[in-house]
């Protein structure tokens, strides 16, 4: 059987017609294909800590560099993309795992992401001695806690609000677990994955110079890449390179929005949970290139048959534990109490063991400074939050009712997402001085530049996925004003949101601490903040003050997310699903 199936594939493949469709597409494949060779390559060369590998700041290097960085971001997105299937599912499927990612998660994203990179450089440097791939492996894990946080929540929501019936209809099928996540959770969750993935992306460019510059045994590695353009033009004050810069990020974000975002949304069309059919369809040319070859389409069919055989897999699909309802509402109960105990007890131990440490290094009275200094940062974050969320919920909710419009706005959204914080500072240090504004106002928008777009993209995300008979439902009983938005978008959009507003609060966290520091040339502006704290002593080297800054932090962070953003979890969960 398999000896007449591989001389039926042979024979078929080696009879498959080419037309110019094909050789254009498989020209560009091949392109793409030696491209990442040669920047694989590069990245598994010989290096020893000390060596300088030299950076310079012409603009003809900056195409290899923009090359290095997007191989960088790709490698940490297709780990991410894991991550989000293994923990978002588990943590959607089991309240036991629930009550330990979620909250692990919460601490997490507001970790500093140079905090990551200090922590995990010298593990890769260990692992890959004498090659360029430890500093390589380093960029990109940072890289990766950059993406991965935002992900792995929107899909947690997406998986928790599929709606009852589908999930009845799979039921129906008899599909097993490894069938039901391929067949329903993932196609479900795919619309809101997509805008989540390309604000990872855009997101990462923030983190690009942090995690491009590495400090390791008192020596300084500067990987090529943009990021590390990006930071020698603002240590020579050059202007110009980083306007070389800034095009470079743009002509990037553009090739990959055509190459990879933009045909993903096209394919992802299918996957609406919409009894009719949209009048305005997103439309790709690459897509529209590989409708028209003729071997590569058949090429396709045979990886379709491929991966469907993969998913319909007797052995992923066996049930080998049979069990009666009460014995798995049992198991299910002892786990929960388990989970409840040891997170409880770990919450506890990690908690003593890092007061003992603070209090013997540090002291009482600083302890209680810092917390107020966190309720400062914590302050302006609200604030922000509020704002961006009363200015980017219409717009986004317009740009989602429109599909047209979404395909023309997406890679300027993308750009503006993309777009590193650090290069305002000199604009904004220039303007404070010039003016004699207060520092501790106007420094503020830089926390939530980058970190805005989590909502705008989500808001767009979950607007897209409300079904148009829904919609048609809402126009045909008349509904507008506050109406429609009460009985129609908000409840569609609210689940999308609060994972937005999720990502937004802790990338604005971390993002506090570039922002409240800045400098240009040799002159340094600083707000009162949380921020600035731990800024300040990292420079410094003082680990127990940086301990402290950072404690104080995730704790905020999670006060906020029990006390506000779980209960409106919960809410949106219950009410508003589309069932």
């Amino acid at each position: 059987m398999a000896k007449r199936n591989y001389y039926f594939l042979q024979r078929n493949i080696l009879q498959l017609p080419f037309n110019v469709s094909d050789i254009l597409a498989l020209i560009l494949i091949l392109c793409v294909i030696a491209l990442l060779a040669l920047t694989t390559k590069q990245m598994t060369v010989s290096y020893h800590v000390g060596e300088i590998l030299p950076i310079s700041l012409s603009p003809s290097e900056l195409p290899h560099y923009a090359l290095r960085s997007t191989v960088r971001m790709a490698i940490a997105m297709l780990f991410s993309l894991l991550f989000t299937f293994v923990m978002g599912t588990w943590a959607a499927k089991s309240k036991a795992a629930e009550r330990i990612i979620i909250p692990s998660i919460d601490v997490l994203q507001s970790v500093p992401v140079l905090g990551f990179l200090s922590i995990t450089i010298a593990g890769f440097m260990a692992l890959f001695r004498g090659s360029l791939l430890g500093p390589e492996c380093a960029a990109i894990f940072a890289v990766f806690v950059s993406q991965v946080w935002n992900m792995t929540l929107g899909f947690y929501q997406t998986l928790r609000t599929v709606p009852h019936e589908l999930h009845e209809a799979a039921d129906m099928f008899h599909l097993s677990a490894w069938q039901r996540f391929w067949r329903l959770e993932v196609p479900f969750s795919m619309p809101g994955l997509l805008w989540n993935m390309m604000m990872s992306m855009s997101a990462s460019w923030f983190f690009v110079v942090a995690s491009e510059a590495i400090s390791v045994a008192n020596h300084e590695i500067m990987l090529p890449g943009i990021g590390s353009y990006i930071a020698l033009a603002i240590s020579h004050a050059d202007v110009k390179a980083v306007g070389y810069a800034i095009f470079a990020m743009l002509c990037v974000i553009l090739l990959y929005d055509q190459l990879l975002f933009r045909p993903l949304m096209v394919w992802a069309e299918k996957f609406k949970a919409e009894t009719m059919a949209s009048e305005e369809e997103p439309s790709s040319w690459l897509v529209n290139l590989l409708q028209r070859t003729e071997a590569l389409r058949q090429v396709g069919n045979f990886i379709g048959i491929g991966a469907d055989k993969f998913i319909n897999n007797r052995l992923l699909n066996r049930r080998y534990i049979r069990i009666n309802t009460q014995d798995s509402q049992r198991i299910s109960v002892f786990f929960n109490r388990l989970s409840k105990v040891l997170l409880l007890s770990v919450v506890l131990l990690g908690c003593l063991s890092l007061w003992r440490f603070i209090h013997n290094s540090v002291g009482v009275h600083e302890i209680a400074h810092v917390f107020i200094l966190g309720l400062y940062t914590g302050l302006r974050i609200v604030a922000l939050i509020v704002f961006c969320s009363l200015v980017w919920l219409p717009i986004g909710v317009w740009i989602g009712l429109r599909p047209y419009v979404a395909q023309r706005v997406q890679p300027i959204v993308q750009f503006c997402a993309a777009f590193p914080a650090n290069l305002f500072f000199p604009l904004f240090v220039l303007l404070i001085v010039k003016y004699q504004l207060n520092q501790e106002i106007w420094l503020t928008p830089l926390m939530i530049l980058g970190t805005q777009w989590y909502v705008l993209f989500n808001v767009i995300a979950g607007t897209s996925s409300i079904p148009k008979d829904l919609r048609l439902a809402a126009d045909n009983l008349g509904l507008k004003g506050w109406l429609w938005w009460k009985r129609l978008i908000l409840p569609g959009v609210l689940p999308y949101f609060i994972t937005g507003a999720i990502t937004a609060v802790g990338g604005a966290w971390n993002a506090s601490i570039i922002a409240e520091v800045v400098s240009w040339g040799n002159t340094t502006l600083k707000a009162t903040g949380l921020g600035a704290y731990i800024t300040e002593y990292t420079h410094s080297g003082d680990f127990p003050r940086i301990a402290l800054g950072i404690g104080v932090m995730c704790i905020y962070v999670l006060v906020l997310n029990r006390l506000v953003w779980q209960p409106l979890y919960n809410l949106a969960e219950t009410r508003f699903k589309l069932d």
